[in-house]
This record gives C-alpha cells, structure tokens and sequence, in this order.
C-alpha cells in the first residue's frame, strides 16, 4: 500500500468545524485545501465533534465511515 493511502492520525478539537478531502487532490489531507475545483472533484464534507479525541481519518477514501478510517484500505 503506497505511504499515502494510510491514516493519519489527528488531534480534533471540541466543537471546531473540518472539512474532510473526498476527493484526494489536496496537499492538506486529510484535510482539504480546495484543490478539488481546480480538478472538478467532489466537495470536501463538514464535520465537528462534540469533544477533544484523537483519530483516525482516511486518506484512501474508501472508508464506510467517513471520515474515520475504517479498514477499507487493507480490503
């Protein structure tokens, strides 16, 4: 599996808006930068937690759970 299909692990803060890269044109993943309307990708997808954690958030975008990774890249 190349290096850039892993997870990445990250620290999310209470209450704070993500936008999660769907289409892996950005160079922020696992956090998108915009790159998808220069590739006319589909959009990033908002989300927030309700409380401080760490996790996993996929890069392969194959997850059933978006954004958290889920195994999918192994399948």
């Amino acid at each position: 599996m190349s290096e850039n299909k892993k997870p990445i692990k990250v620290a999310l803060e209470a209450d704070k808006k993500y936008a999660w890269c769907t289409c892996s044109h950005s160079e922020s993943q696992p956090f998108c930068d915009g790159s998808h309307r220069a590739h006319n990708a589909t959009p990033s997808m908002s989300f927030e937690v309700e409380e401080a954690k760490e996790a996993y958030l996929c890069t392969c975008k194959k997850t059933n759970n978006p954004p958290y990774c889920d195994g999918a890249h192994n399948k």
